[in-house]
């Protein structure tokens, strides 16, 4: 007889609920931390904003830094964006561009994004989570780029991969996040432009 197969299924009854209460909490904490920051969020005023007494909150986490070191890797895991592949240098790193700026842009992000890296340097943990959840990710996502670019004699084999994937991803972030510039279509074709003189240049001397 043939082994009967299986779907998975979306969570009903209590499972759903509880996702759903989680979802609320995650809104709320990223609401609450762009409009107070970091010092001023607090496990009641994210209660407070989801709807939900504190004992949802506590049910899951410790405290505040526990919750919002979750929360994060949760959001980053289901957002991490595919890795361009056209053929060409040029055109992959305007895709990673493209879609840098997407993320970046995002309104919670560029209110959260500068004071989470602030507060990373008084705390451990979540400099941790941003470390191995926000930025490796996309570093590696940088590193399959240039490599792609390596094997297709575009870029030279001796790149500093490193130093390169800081180029790619530096200049863009400080613009949105810490200057609050203008990242349109033109600037974006001026910076690949940049980057890929700066990344054919980038070979140890």
């Amino acid at each position: 007889m043939a082994k009967e197969q299986t779907t998975a299924r979306p969570a009903t009854g209590g499972a759903a609920l509880r996702q759903h209460v989680t979802d609320a909490i995650g809104e709320a904490t990223f609401t609450e931390l762009a409009e107070s920051g970091y010092s001023r969020l607090s496990m009641e005023a994210v209660a407070r904003r989801a709807g939900v007494g504190k004992a949802a909150l506590y049910r899951r986490w410790s405290s505040k830094e526990e919750m919002l070191t979750e929360l994060i890797r949760q959001a980053v895991r289901d957002t991490l964006p595919p890795i361009p592949d056209t053929g060409a240098l040029r055109t992959d790193l305007r895709q990673l561009l493209d879609t840098f700026r997407e993320q970046l842009s995002n309104a919670t992000v560029r209110k959260i994004g500068a004071a989470l890296f602030a507060e990373a340097h008084h705390n451990e943990s979540l400099a941790e989570v941003l470390r191995t959840t926000v930025a490796a990710p996309r570093r590696d996502n940088a590193h399959t780029v240039l490599r792609a670019a390596i094997g297709r004699g575009e870029l030279p084999a001796d790149l500093d991969l490193e130093l390169a994937s800081d180029l790619l991803i530096a200049p863009l972030g400080f613009r949105i996040l810490v200057l609050s510039g203008d990242s349109d279509d033109t600037y974006l074709e001026t910076l690949t432009t940049a980057l890929e003189a700066a990344l054919k240049a980038a070979a140890p001397a």
